[in-house]
């Protein structure tokens, strides 16, 4: 089965967080966990895929960039997005398609847009995902806690399903590129 691992809008400013975004909660544990991620993709020769949002740091400087602690290999496939939605205006799904890939594991930030976002979306477009639990991280809002956002989205993701196709979510320490979906089919 063909696999691709999807970073999406693990930026330096939505990380850290600088005078227009709020810093990520528990960001050295995401940090540690996407890179746990990237390593077993690598060792597995998976398809890598990092999304970055133009709307972060106007679109430019290290803010822009992905976090400089994450471990991005040369080779690498970066595309940019204008909207929450990694899918739409970008590459992304004729990109995976034109490589057969039918399993994403994904991670990045921030958990109740981007990511709930690209979820839902990959399931619709005929995606098996992975959600990685402790790879993907938010700030606190108003109403919740960061870590209430991560708990609510990981259960609600978790058996999400569009008929043919659905997420589970498991964590880094799992065997991520071994999908568990036709277990519960």
């Amino acid at each position: 089965m063909n696999q691709a691992l999807v970073i999406i809008d693990a930026q330096q400013a939505l990380i850290d967080g600088n005078e227009v975004e709020k810093g990520v909660v528990e960001k050295e544990r995401l940090i540690k966990n996407i890179n746990t991620v990237i390593e077993k993709a690598l060792e597995k020769k998976i398809t890598i895929v990092f999304i970055r949002d133009v709307d972060v740091s106007k679109g430019e400087g290290p803010g822009f960039q992905v976090h400089e602690d994450i471990n991005v290999p040369s080779h690498a496939v970066t595309f940019n997005k204008a909207a929450t939605n990694s899918f739409y205006g970008t590459p992304l799904k004729d990109y995976l398609k034109e490589r057969d890939i039918q399993h994403l594991v994904l991670m990045g930030c921030k958990t109740e847009y981007c990511i709930d976002t690209a979820v839902r979306t990959a399931t619709v477009n005929g995606f098996d995902v992975t959600l990685v639990g402790d790879a993907h991280s938010t700030c606190d809002s108003e109403t919740l806690s960061g870590q209430q956002i991560i708990q609510h989205h990981n259960r609600v993701l978790h058996g999400h399903y569009n008929v043919d196709h659905f997420s589970m979510v498991r964590n880094s320490d799992e065997d991520l590129f071994e999908p568990i979906h036709d277990n519960y089919r």
